[in-house]
Parts: C-alpha cells; sequence; structure tokens
C-alpha cells in the first residue's frame, strides 16, 4: 500500500461543509519547518487534490495549518478583536504508508480532529 494524506473541514456551527478554507501544508524536521504547499477546501469541504499524493508521501511528522479566522470573516461569522480562533495548527506523526485522513470540526470557539478513514 502506497501512503497519501486528505483532509475535510466541516463548519459544525452552519451544519455544512466549510469551503474556501485556506490549508498550509508543512514538514517538520527537528526544528525546521518546511512549507510544502497551500490548498483551498472545495464546495465538499475537501482539497481538489490529495494534501499530500502517493507520489511524494513520506513518514515523518506534519503540521496542518487552517486559516479559520478568514475563513469565519468570509461566511459572515460576527467578528471579535482578536478572534477567538484565527489560525488552527495540527500537528501529527505519519509512521507507515497508508492512507491518513485528517479531518477539522470547526466552530467560531472551539474545533476537534482525529484519524479518521
Amino acid at each position: 500500500m502506497t501512503g497519501y494524506l486528505t483532509t475535510h473541514v466541516l463548519d459544525t456551527a452552519r451544519g455544512c461543509p466549510a469551503e474556501g478554507l485556506k490549508i498550509d501544508l508543512y514538514r517538520i524536521d527537528g526544528e525546521t519547518r518546511t512549507k510544502l504547499k497551500s490548498l483551498v477546501t472545495n464546495d465538499d469541504g475537501r482539497t481538489d487534490e490529495q494534501i499530500l499524493p502517493a507520489a511524494e508521501f513520506a513518514i515523518g511528522e506534519y503540521e496542518l495549518i487552517f486559516h479559520a479566522g478568514a475563513y469565519l470573516d468570509a461566511c459572515g461569522t460576527p467578528p471579535e478583536e482578536p478572534r477567538f480562533l484565527d489560525i488552527v495548527p495540527i500537528r501529527f506523526g505519519m509512521s507507515e504508508a497508508s492512507h491518513y485522513h485528517v479531518p477539522l470540526l470547526l466552530s467560531p470557539f472551539g474545533y476537534s480532529t482525529y484519524r479518521g478513514s
């Protein structure tokens, strides 16, 4: 089996997929953090392509940065200064060549994640 990484974002406050949310992917090597790519979620709250496809997959530590504040602003969520959730980082490890799915369940005042399938 070949490894790859996917995600999706659900807006739990509005009860719908989070469309138009920017996500950055970083590889973590000790103290070094290298940006690999940026993607934006589609109308299903998913990226149009795998975040890390099989051809680019490597075991290691990664970080997804979800730009929640900009998404909430674009949705018309009443603004706060500063916004309670702006940037949501999720750092995780991939230890084997398999499908890693790291979703984000988001609301203006909380979030959760898990290893999905």
